[in-house]
């Protein structure tokens, strides 16, 4: 099993974030049904590591919030974008709950993610694309941003390569404490 633990969008902000899928040939973009923020990517489990990834996450006690995107960019490798994606505006619950999930996973004796947690929604995927090529969708999105929504729960996924793309499966919703702290 692929598993990952996400916070996904509701549809209003699919499809708000689904109107920027355009404008860019050979770009892969993400089918809404798939965006969500990322929490942390645990990879390839038997279904024992599996059960024990969904118990500890039923440990994890994190406040309800608000979210709102603020900005489009880009990761690169080398200097090729490899991934647009919209950003989400800083938000210290969001943080948290990156947090006590990462500390879950480790416990169970996975690696650490060595990378830094940047929360975003992934738009599309590119190969081989210098970034001089992107800049005019940069310039013409670049002032995206969405009205906040209310994160209630995060989720653990399964995810599956089909023909036609990434198909995730949500397995198990973990509800966030009502009220914001």
């Amino acid at each position: 099993m692929r598993l990952f633990v996400a916070v996904p969008l509701p549809p209003v902000v699919r499809d708000r974030l689904a109107m920027l899928r355009f404008g860019l040939p050979g770009a892969r973009w993400s089918a809404p049904g798939n965006m969500h923020v990322t929490l942390r990517f645990i990879g390839e489990v038997d279904r024992a590591a599996a059960e024990d990834v969904a118990g500890a996450l039923h440990e994890i006690a994190a406040p309800a919030f608000a979210l709102a995107f603020n900005e489009i960019g880009h990761f690169t490798r080398g200097r090729e974008v490899h991934t647009l994606w919209a950003g989400i505006q800083r938000c210290d619950a969001l943080q948290y709950l990156h947090d006590k999930v990462e500390s879950a996973v480790i416990r169970l004796g996975h690696e650490p993610e060595p990378r830094k947690f940047k929360p975003h929604v992934t738009l599309a995927r590119l190969k081989s694309t210098p970034v001089s090529r992107i800049g005019a969708w940069l310039e013409s999105h670049g002032g995206f941003s969405s009205p906040s929504f209310d994160v209630g729960h995060f989720t653990l996924f399964e995810s599956f390569t089909k023909n036609e793309g990434p198909h995730y499966e949500a397995l198990v919703e973990y509800p966030l404490r009502n009220g914001r702290e």
